[in-house]
């Protein structure tokens, strides 16, 4: 007779885990995203990007989540990578040692009701933690619920989250991501041209002078936090210090959200003195505190030089397809003949309505496209003649393009800077980007969504009633009335 075990059923386990990655992956939440490595999707890394209007906005979270044998019957451990070497607290339920506290997962008591069950999944936890980076945090250490959010101390509070979202998560995770050095400059760019000396000039006019600990930065060193975010050793424990899947979407997500993090910048930058020490809350005690000072001037210094170095990056991807070019690699030729395929295509037919043509700024380099959209009659593009580069990275489509509008257009999906916020709907198909350029620029009726406020100013016009509306289509109007002069 056959003894019954209470082993756990572990491939219907691997299963539901499997269909919950694809399920956050395929679906629309800018906000949210996840990755794991082929040999083990129990470890699943999660990248949150901080909700707008609150002192987390658009900052890069990064957590491990580990899923057991008994999952779902059991919750996930999960970690917080993001706590600058663990020397941060951002939320009273995350730890600057990474642990967050919540009652689903088992690391918070919670009312009846709030415990884990077999009916929450990946999403529902991601979310949960995303909950937590609300508009008034101060209110999330238990015994504090009553305070306002215009009190001293919720206030102060505030203030130094924001400071350290923009500082920690977005700036020094971007100087690590990119290799910003002042030593490497020379190197990391060796082989491109005149454009690049451009800009390597003018960073060497812009870049900080280095501080008494020598790391080329003018942050002051006011305690444990101002040490530089080293997210490799915290991945160590799970043997992928150097597997980082969200490279590529944080750096397409800071060209988006660059206008946003300037305006918060220019906002706060009066608020606060350089060098004025970050107030303590009664809840918190070092090293699970957030210690330091505040230095807005540093800060948007430093977010400048990585805008250039995007930019410069950008620039970098002609030379490199120019190489693989001369290699005859595989995707050089698929470009060669995709855009071949999709001249005809584009130059000599309409994609619903619309009319773009594209060509080659060099015949012998597809990794860069020029395309020239054409307003379509009736619209508020009427006339118009936009100029776009679309450039295509050597390692696409692992790493995907990024498409810059160069003719001054008034566009809530344009940054300031002309980068396009657009989503296509296969990310491997030359064919998709196209059909998505076309769509995020002519689109009259987008769907409201408030993670993607490329142009906040334009944004906040589109979406700010009837009259704002109405002055928003005045100004897109007259960008295509004033693009035939440019």
């Amino acid at each position: 007779m056959a003894t019954k075990t209470n082993s756990p059923n572990t491939s219907g386990s691997i299963s539901r885990i499997t269909k919950e990655l694809a399920q956050v992956q395929k679906g629309s939440d800018l906000s949210i995203a996840v990755a794991c490595q082929d040999s083990d999707v129990r470890h699943v890394r999660a990248l949150i990007i901080g909700p707008p209007d609150t002192p987390y906005e658009f900052g890069f979270f990064q957590f491990n989540l580990h899923f057991g044998k008994e999952y779902p019957i059991k919750s996930p451990s999960v970690a917080c990578v993001t706590t600058n070497s663990g020397r941060c607290r951002f939320n009273p339920n995350i730890y600057n040692c990474g642990k967050v506290c919540l009652s689903i997962l088992g690391t918070w008591r919670g009312e009846a009701g709030e415990q884990w069950s077999s009916a929450q999944g990946l999403e529902s936890i991601l979310l949960s933690i995303q909950s937590l980076m609300s508009a008034h945090p101060f209110e999330n250490e238990p015994g504090f619920e009553n305070y306002k959010k215009e009190d001293a101390e919720p206030q102060a509070y505030i203030a130094k989250i924001r400071h350290e979202t923009l500082r920690i998560t977005v700036i020094q995770r971007m100087e690590k991501l990119l290799g910003i050095d002042e030593n490497k400059i020379p190197s990391l760019y060796n082989g491109v041209r005149s454009k690049t000396q451009e800009l390597l000039g003018k960073w060497a006019t812009t870049d900080p002078e280095p501080d008494s600990n020598g790391n080329g930065t003018s942050t002051p060193d006011t305690g444990p936090s101002v040490h530089e975010y080293d997210a490799e050793a915290t991945f160590a424990a799970l043997d992928s210090g150097r597997w980082e899947p969200f490279n590529d979407v944080i750096k397409r997500r800071f060209l988006w959200y660059y206008d946003s993090y300037l305006k918060a910048l220019t906002t706060h930058k009066s608020e606060q003195t350089d060098g004025k020490p970050f107030t303590r809350m009664r809840f918190e005690y070092p090293p699970n505190s957030m210690e330091g000072s505040f230095d807005y001037t540093a800060l948007e210094r430093r977010l400048k030089r990585i805008n250039d170095h995007l930019e410069m990056e950008r620039v970098c991807w002609e030379s490199q397809g120019a190489a693989q070019v001369e290699q005859d690699t595989q995707l050089a030729t698929q470009l060669a003949f995709q855009f071949r395929q999709f001249e005809h295509q584009w130059n000599k037919t309409s994609y619903p309505g619309s009319r773009m043509e594209i060509s080659l700024p060099n015949p012998k380099n597809p990794f860069v496209w020029h395309l020239t959209l054409f307003g379509r009659p009736s619209t508020n593009l009427e006339g118009g003649i936009f100029n776009i580069l679309l450039s295509i990275p050597p390692d696409f489509p692992e790493v995907q393009p990024r498409v810059k509008v160069e003719t001054p257009i008034f566009h809530h999906r344009v940054s300031s800077t002309g980068y396009l916020c657009y989503f296509p709907a296969k990310a491997e198909e030359v064919s998709s980007h196209l059909q998505a350029i076309v769509q995020a620029v002519e689109d009259e009726s987008p769907r409201f969504d408030p993670r993607a406020p490329v142009n906040p100013g334009a944004f906040a016009l589109f979406w700010g009633g009837e009259e704002k509306r109405k002055f928003y289509m005045r100004k897109l109007r007259r960008s295509a009335q004033e693009s035939c002069e440019f």
